[in-house]
């Protein structure tokens, strides 16, 4: 079946960007030239992705005002003979249909699931948490459809990291002599020496229409949230296959925090040939 529909969820409070976040969401936050979202939205557009859901926690303008045509701003552009400019933020509110829902519910990343299912309808989908960037030679989503189409079921997004490092992570426990990528499930934040493999669960999924009922009649989990990974879990019990599936020739980068959101800007603007030579010099 094709994946034409996704979900992007940017409900967090961004709290660790406070005062920069005040009166703009952490998602749109820029890397370069462009809004974390964005790229997150020319990923998903390259796999395929039409319909995109964008589930934020109150007010949206922001985002949907960056994704949507400005009349004036076009005409300026237009008046001004920056042609490309304007090509670009045309292209920019075309690249997809953009659906905005206002999250309601517990805390937690399974809300914006549960919170976009009338729209995602009966199908699978992919789903993204709106602070994980990847940067990669293709589409890390389009990688993750082309891996469903050939073997469905539940796919996670993963990457090797550092063993100092797997506490902070969801990591992938694979089911033991798989040569598929098949996993048993998750083990949140693990202790020293107790992690299943070096894999973390990063912030990509390919999800199927059953997580719905299964996010609806969850009890809150850790912390009173609801977890996606509980659900997940469920399922797979259940019956339902589940694969990880490593970025080809990229790098996941989350923009959570400002450490690990200035290590991304240094990484996108290293990758951007029209730059490179101008800042590399700054990030020495």
């Amino acid at each position: 079946m094709q994946i034409t529909k996704g979900i992007i969820a940017a409900a967090g409070k961004g709290t660790r960007f406070l005062p920069s976040t005040k009166a703009m969401p952490k998602e749109m936050l820029p890397v370069v030239d462009k809004p974390i979202i964005q790229y997150i939205v020319e990923e998903f557009v390259a796999a395929g992705i039409r319909d995109i859901v964008i589930v934020t926690a109150s007010d949206y303008s922001a985002i949907e005002n960056h994704f949507g045509h400005n009349p004036e701003l076009e005409q300026h552009l237009r008046k001004s003979g920056k042609k490309d400019t304007l090509r670009e933020i045309i292209r920019i509110s075309e690249m997809a249909n953009f659906i905005y829902i206002r999250q309601k519910g517990p805390y937690g990343n399974g809300t914006p699931c549960l919170n976009a299912a009338k729209v995602i309808g009966n199908e699978p989908f992919v789903y993204a948490f709106g602070d994980d960037l990847v940067l990669s030679k293709s589409s890390f989503t389009a990688q993750m459809v082309k891996a469903y189409r050939r073997n469905p079921g539940i796919y996670l997004g993963a990457q090797v990291v550092a063993r100092d490092q797997l506490h902070k992570y969801g990591i992938i426990e694979p089911s033991i002599g798989s040569k598929t990528g098949e996993m048993r499930g998750i083990v949140e934040k693990p202790e020293a020496g107790r992690s299943p493999s070096n894999l973390a669960n990063i912030g990509r999924f390919i999800l199927p229409p059953e997580i719905f009922p299964v996010l609806a009649r969850k009890r809150l989990g850790k912390g009173g949230e609801l977890w996606l990974i509980d659900a997940i879990h469920e399922l797979i019990k259940s019956g339902k296959k589940a694969y990880f599936k490593k970025i080809e020739r990229g790098q996941w980068y989350t923009t959570g925090d400002p450490v690990n959101y200035l290590e991304a800007v240094r990484a996108f603007a290293l990758a951007r040939k029209d730059i490179k030579n101008k800042v590399k010099h700054i990030f020495k």
